[in-house]
């Protein structure tokens, strides 16, 4: 007994680990951004927001609609219950590092032929057995089920920004056609009254027939695109339900006036984004874990040992089953060890290298597709506010344009034709300004997701 502790002990003593050492992999990290040239960098001093991100845009409807997204969302939900089965695994793995006890009893008679005399026997048994960590191997499952769980709660983390992100945009994008809507309903009106000013002037013989046609074509194309508008209304009504875990049946959103809010977002050093990116964390979980998988295909190489004891008790009688003469013990240790596997093990560790190397290079790729999207969304950010004011502009000029062919066409001074010319660009200039301050609005979402999610004091 003395002899096999001290064999334990020693080895134990020499136990080590034969994976390689973990080292986060090098990615690209440039000192700035190159489109953010002239933004104000991310500062606890900034209009930084408080709570959930998507109150920058300061609608109460969808503060209230996106703060359910973590409850009902069923993408959520599974990356949820993904998380919950990687912290299962890591426990599961943990167990291996202990021994193992298991407790057995059993009884028996037995008798035979035209013999009447009979047998009985009974026996106890509390038994252990424990295999040491040697060569690391548990220790390393261990620890690729701890980066695997850390890669889920990452991946957890981007499910959650993913589907807020499709819901605020989704969201802004239906009171955008509100907005257009709302729009289109005052320039049917408008057309409609210049379709009751060119009926009078044909019923008075100073226009012809082609004019009241063309009026006609013009009212009903607009009615028309009324109708695109509330098919396409409907569409991001029902996206928006399937998002909150509800059948478009089950939900209905009203008619709302639109919040035309563009926040400012902060932009902090390119650094910065390797440590909020929920799906840069997550690739770089996914190399740790690969990482020890190669120590666990190394530890094939050695020798594996299992250290096992029992003590229990057997008699014939259960009276006397416990009894210190009845006693039995035992202590073992064995050993494992392959001769010949024609290159099996070698095979094994080169293909967690590979996968290895294959994880690097998806969470470099990551790193470079994340700071293509801030890149993209501040190029967009900044192109659109320029738009905006020229879409302004367009707009008013064109507004002006039309009530002047208007009000040229009642005076007769020029064909029905040349108004509804200025009707038309007038209308599409309007419309022009109303996607280009929705795109503003989507924009600034794409661009809070790229960054990662909201800011925190």
């Amino acid at each position: 007994m003395k002899k096999l502790t001290l064999i334990a002990a020693a080895i134990l003593a020499t136990g080590c680990a034969v994976g390689p050492k973990y080292e986060v992999p090098t990615a690209a990290n440039p000192a700035q951004f190159k489109e953010a040239e002239g933004w104000q960098p991310a500062a606890p001093a900034d209009a930084l927001e408080r709570g959930p991100w998507w109150t920058l845009f300061g609608d109460e409807t969808l503060n209230q609609l996106a703060s359910s997204i973590e409850v009902n969302n069923q993408n959520v939900a599974a990356a949820a219950a993904a998380y919950a089965q990687s912290r299962a695994i890591v426990a599961e793995q943990r167990a291996s590092l202990f021994p193992v006890v298991s407790l057995d009893a059993n009884g028996n008679r037995s008798g035979g032929g035209g013999d009447t005399r009979t047998s009985s026997n009974y026996r106890v048994n509390l038994g252990a057995s424990w295999e040491p960590d040697i060569w690391g191997s548990l220790r390393a499952s261990v620890t690729g089920a701890q980066a695997s769980a850390q890669a889920s709660a990452a991946e957890l983390a981007s499910a959650k920004l993913s589907a807020q992100g499709e819901l605020v945009a989704n969201y802004l994008s239906l009171r955008a056609l509100d907005a257009e809507k709302q729009l289109l309903d005052t320039t049917v009106e408008g057309y409609e009254r210049v379709l009751q000013i060119t009926q009078n002037r044909l019923d008075a013989g100073v226009a012809g027939k082609s004019d009241l046609l063309q009026a006609q074509t013009q009212l009903a194309n607009a009615r028309a695109d009324q109708l695109t508008l509330v098919r396409q209304r409907a569409q991001l009504e029902h996206a928006i339900a399937i998002l909150l875990g509800k059948a478009p049946a089950e939900f209905s959103l009203p008619a709302a006036r639109w919040q035309l809010t563009v926040p400012e977002v902060p932009v902090g050093l390119p650094s910065t984004l390797l440590q909020r990116r929920p799906d840069i964390a997550a690739a770089e979980r996914r190399v740790a874990a690969s990482n020890e998988q190669i120590g666990i295909a190394r530890a094939a190489y050695f020798p594996s040992l299992n250290l096992s004891a029992s003590y229990g008790f057997g008699a014939s009688q259960v009276s006397g089953l416990f009894s210190a003469s009845n006693s039995l013990w035992s202590l073992g240790v064995s050993a494992a060890q392959a001769v010949f596997n024609a290159g099996a093990i070698g095979a094994r560790v080169e293909q967690t290298k590979a996968a290895r190397e294959q994880a690097i290079a998806q969470y470099r790729q990551t790193v470079l597709n994340a700071f293509a999207d801030v890149e993209d969304q501040l190029a967009a950010t900044r192109v659109l506010s320029q738009q905006q004011d020229l879409r302004r502009q367009a707009s008013e000029a064109a507004d002006q344009v039309e009530q002047q062919m208007i009000n040229r066409y009642r005076a007769g001074q020029v064909s029905y034709t040349e108004v509804v010319q200025a009707q038309v660009t007038a209308l599409n200039a309007r419309r022009a300004l109303l996607q280009v301050q929705s795109d503003r609005q989507t924009t600034a979402v794409a661009l809070i997701q790229s960054l990662g999610g909201g800011w925190h004091l």
